[in-house]
């Protein structure tokens, strides 16, 4: 069974930065895609950014140029630089990674990790 786990999330004033990290339980991660996602209550879960195997990064128009995906195939583990924050950043931010294996398809998702941005 695949986990994600997050952490790093947490209270930050507008401007700051955070780093948010997810542990992966995959043996073959470094072959999978990954990507961060968040909602906030009363609307959908939006795409943040998403990073493939081979290192392809692709980030939603709110947070291009402040926040910054990675991953360390070594530690199965995907980050998320996020700088330049802003109250509207504040959501639940969830690990993700969908992928066909034997023709099925798979997706997996973390417990998520709260980030507050406020003054």
């Amino acid at each position: 069974q695949v986990q994600l786990v997050e952490s790093g999330g947490g209270l930050v004033q507008p401007g700051g930065s955070l780093k948010l990290s997810c542990a992966a339980s995959i043996i073959i991660f470094g072959m999978i895609p990954m990507g961060w996602y968040r909602q906030v209550p009363g609307k959908q879960r939006e795409l943040v950014a998403t990073i493939t195997s081979d290192g392809s990064t692709v980030y939603s128009d709110s947070v291009k140029g402040r926040f910054t995906i990675s991953r360390d195939n070594a530690k199965s583990t995907v980050n998320l630089q996020m700088n330049s924050l802003k109250t509207e950043d504040t959501a639940v931010y969830y690990c993700n990674t969908e992928f066909s294996q034997f023709g099925r398809p798979e997706i997996y998702w973390g417990q998520g990790t709260q980030v507050t941005v406020s003054s």
